[in-house]
């Protein structure tokens, strides 16, 4: 029995990723190819989730507030007093770096009436309320109020009037933050993760791009248009001759999953059957009668071909490490996907996703993406947000590169599946047996933290 045959589920016949990446001549170490597969616990997912008020806010309240979320990056906050404004479905959050040198998160409150001490990103040495000048140093602690003689509450127990916090966690450069203060700790939330990207080192990478697009869809529809490969021949036809859909691997994890759509191979219902060369030419762009600009001998495969040229392209920053590193984490599709809305693309990869909703709108979310690109020498500074609204096309992003057409078919079809889920007469939508096993997943867990939450009325 092949890797691909696992009892009880039914996928694309054809070579798998876990299979086909045995051909290769530097196969993943065998944590990387391990199949771990996923039984949904039910593949219909009911439509007030996209498209019920009452819904999102369940999920403010059993999940945002409940679960490890990525805040920023460790290099957003480069110095003391530097500070990123988080904010998740109307809740806002003010991440900091104290002047101890840790991490601190705070409800971006001023616990006198209530306005928001930050608007913008920035750095400073106190946390100042604009409206009646009560102060909080940074770490939380109260320093100074108005009139004190006329709040003798606050003077008789100043301790009580901190700023209240989230708990932080860091993994891999990212900065996580949790509302809850029974969290488990994030190296319990994220169980295995570090593993899989212990030699990809995304600590030492940076920001090199940061582009944020408000979209008109619920944020689980524009992050489950990114969890399967069963929509490129539809959505991303040029890209048919060459990246796999029915071979991809889907693995689950507890807490986060991964969606491997491999490279040199056709998605399985292409009308012809194209030679190595052809692919290598459709993966690099190349126009009919132009020479290839990396090396192909007959005898090889467009993934040898690609795995080739990409080992040499990285030579500079690994140095001969990158003899010992497989082909796929030079050429393959690394999608992770860790709960609830973040995607750090594996390998040798630069992007990371990350959707949200927008405001505490739950018919519009933002959708990021970043580049996290190695360095060497001193870190350059993060790329500053550039932000797209509704109307704007991802080109204006050129920072993306050829990333921006892909991203600009991908979100062709959210409102449009929005609008549709708004005026469909089924309750519930089906998802697949293996390739969107994904999103089946994230549903259970959507069931566990917001669903039976709610019904159990609280924890």
């Amino acid at each position: 029995m092949t890797i691909s045959e696992v009892p009880g589920k039914q996928r694309t016949p054809g070579l798998s990723w876990y299979d086909l990446v045995l051909e290769d001549d530097r196969p993943p170490a065998e944590h990387l190819r391990t199949r771990v597969p996923y039984t949904a616990r039910t593949q219909y997912v009911p439509v007030e989730r996209y498209t019920s008020r009452a819904w999102h806010e369940l999920e403010r309240t059993h999940l945002w507030r409940r679960v490890w979320q990525m805040a920023c990056r460790e290099e957003h906050l480069p110095e003391v007093g530097s500070y990123v404004v988080y904010e998740i479905a109307g809740d806002s959050y003010l991440v900091t770096r104290t002047r101890e040198g840790t991490i601190k998160a705070y409800v971006n409150a001023c616990l006198h009436r209530g306005r928001a001490l930050k608007d913008f990103d920035g750095r400073c040495s106190e946390f100042r309320c604009s409206f009646h000048g009560f102060t909080w140093k940074l770490d939380g602690s109260l320093r100074y109020m108005p009139g004190v003689d006329e709040f003798p509450d606050i003077e008789a127990d100043r301790e009580a009037w901190r700023l209240p916090e989230a708990k932080v966690g860091t993994w891999a450069g990212f900065v996580f933050i949790n509302p809850d203060p029974e969290a488990e700790p994030l190296e319990d939330f994220l169980g295995t993760l570090p593993q899989h990207f212990g030699v990809w080192d995304f600590e030492n990478r940076y920001v090199q791009a940061h582009v944020a697009k408000k979209l008109r869809c619920n944020w689980k529809v524009a992050q489950e248009a990114f969890d399967e490969g069963l929509h490129l021949g539809a959505t991303h036809p040029q890209s048919a001759p060459y990246v796999g859909d029915g071979n991809s691997a889907v693995d689950v994890y507890g807490n986060y999953s991964r969606q491997i759509s491999p490279s040199g191979t056709p998605i399985d219902d292409i009308p012809v059957d194209p030679a190595e060369k052809d692919i290598l030419a459709r993966m690099l762009d190349v126009r009919e009668g132009e020479e290839l600009p990396i090396p192909f001998e007959q005898r090889t495969t467009a993934r040898d071909s690609m795995a080739s040229a990409a080992r040499e392209r990285w030579r500079d920053v690994l140095g001969d490490a990158v003899d010992e590193i497989s082909d796929a984490e030079f050429v393959d599709h690394w999608n992770y996907a860790i709960f609830p809305n973040l995607h750090p693309w594996g390998a040798f990869n630069r992007i990371v996703y990350r959707f949200r909703p927008n405001g505490d709108r739950h018919d519009e979310s933002i959708f990021e993406v970043m580049f996290l690109t190695p360095f060497s020498g001193e870190r350059p500074p993060p790329a500053p947000i550039h932000w797209l609204e509704v109307e704007d096309s991802w080109t204006q992003a050129t920072e993306l590169q050829t990333l921006a057409l892909v991203m600009e078919q991908d979100t062709f079809n959210m409102e449009a599946v929005q609008r549709g889920l708004q005026t469909t007469r089924r309750s519930h939508l089906i998802t697949s047996d293996f390739q969107e096993d994904v999103v089946s997943w994230r549903h259970d867990l959507l069931t566990d933290w917001v669903e039976t939450r709610a019904a159990e009325g609280g924890r």
